[in-house]
């Protein structure tokens, strides 16, 4: 890497990237090549994305184990060191407050990444002899057909061994630090990423960065980062919902953060604010039953069971009509009246907070909430999240979603339910090299 090429938060500062933006407390590529390209990368090349950089929580001590059991959904006692889980974790009334990829260092130390401290506040509450700290940490994410090429390029390591949910060490040739290797991503199809030392986070992304350029590699920014996760069926706590944490101002309190006028800031969609309900989900409610096991005793777990037998809804996408959005373009020209929502591409809420829900309804019924609505160029169609009643839930069958927000003019778009995942390509679980 050039050494008098600027630093900020973890990547170089490129001359020739679109945009910069001071997101999620530090300066962060916003639109790296152009978001059009980006979303065309992981089914056709590959890229690298780097917006969960900053820090990890490291949660260690003699009742480590115990004390993820009692905040999680999961179960945490069959857990292989050098492995990963995606843990649920929620508040009393049975809503997820958080969810975290987990990483298992040793029998007693565990990693949470790309997450808020939910896990920080439970351990006030718990005291438990655990110890919950934050640790300097980067996130290289690289999704695509050709992402495990350029890995084993820039390490000279044969990677072929690292099946989906582990990790490894690794390292990159000049720079002074193990790192690791782990197989996982948001975008559906074959993904991995490099973690290490924040210290280490610049040179390891334009290191992998110079490797793939060969290989058609594309900076994704957070502007196009969210495409990923509605193509490929990833429900994201305060993006796709919010999470039930949001509303704790106990937690807030923890924080230093007075709550007084924020808590209802970002709601936004066609359901009224004060239907909080409408922004929060179950772990039924985004596809995460899988995740649940009533074999401990966990934060929750009274209210889930109560559903647990038969939630009352799934999750699905909704690919939306062509000729009702456009109505909804064509509303920005000619006579100077309210005009419908604007759309902005490719994500089409400009906050990525999960404060957006707008009702869903078939034959003048409310029978769902729509969140996520997501311009996919890759697909040429608007496509969102969509947590619907069971007995809705079959693709083809046609709703329409209330687009706007409540108050406001609001434009009814005829939407049909697809595949979800909604995108058709290799999983990366169905992935095996070796």
């Amino acid at each position: 890497m050039n050494e008098q090429m600027p630093i900020r938060g973890g990547v170089p500062v490129y001359p020739d990237v679109v945009l910069y933006s001071d997101t999620i407390m530090d300066l962060r590529v916003w639109e790296g090549d152009g978001w059009k390209e980006e979303s065309v990368s992981w089914k056709e090349t590959c890229y690298i994305h780097s917006g969960l950089s900053g820090t990890a929580l490291k949660v260690s001590g003699p009742e480590a184990t115990d004390f993820l059991s009692k905040i999680s959904t999961n179960d945490v006692y069959h857990w292989k060191i050098g492995t990963m889980k995606h843990l649920v974790q929620l508040s009393e009334d049975g809503y997820v407050a958080n969810h975290t990829l987990a990483a298992k260092d040793a029998e007693d130390s565990y990693r949470l990444m790309a997450c808020p401290p939910w896990p920080l506040y439970m351990q006030s509450k718990l005291r438990m002899n655990v110890k919950v700290e934050f640790i300097p940490f980067f996130i290289h994410q690289i999704s695509g057909p050709n992402a495990k090429a350029v890995i084993e390029k820039v390490t000279g390591d044969d990677i072929a061994d690292v099946r989906f949910m582990d990790f490894r060490p690794i390292r990159i040739p000049g720079i002074d630090a193990e790192l690791e290797v782990a197989r996982i991503g948001m975008s559906g199809t074959i993904a991995y990423e490099i973690r290490g030392d924040m210290r280490f986070s610049a040179e390891s992304y334009d290191a992998i960065y110079q490797a793939g350029k060969e290989f058609g590699i594309k900076r994704l920014g957070i502007r196009t980062y969210c495409v990923n996760h509605a193509e490929g069926g990833f429900p994201q706590g305060n993006c796709s919902f919010m999470y039930s944490l949001n509303f704790d101002e106990g937690y807030w309190k923890m924080l230093g953060v007075d709550t007084t006028h924020h808590l209802h800031d970002g709601l936004i969609g066609s359901f009224p604010k004060e239907n909080i309900e409408a922004r929060l989900r179950t772990p039924y409610d985004v596809g995460w039953g899988f995740c649940v096991k009533f074999d401990h005793d966990f934060i929750g777990r009274e209210a889930l069971e109560k559903i647990a037998a038969d939630p009352p809804h799934d999750i699905v996408t909704l690919e939306w009509n062509e000729e009702d959005c456009m109505d909804v373009m064509r509303s920005m020209f000619g006579a100077r009246e309210e005009e419908y929502k604007f759309f902005e591409f490719p994500s089409l809420v400009p906050a990525m907070a999960g404060g957006l829900a707008d009702m869903v309804t078939k034959d003048g019924k409310t029978v769902g909430i729509s969140s996520f609505p997501t311009y996919s160029y890759y697909y040429r169609k608007i496509i969102s999240h969509c947590t619907i009643d069971i007995d809705q839930k079959a693709i083809g069958n046609e709703v329409v979603v209330h687009w706007g927000d409540a108050g406001k003019k609001i434009k009814e778009i005829r939407a049909k339910v697809s595949r979800y995942p909604y995108i058709d390509k290799k999983r990366n679980q169905d992935y095996y090299e070796g």
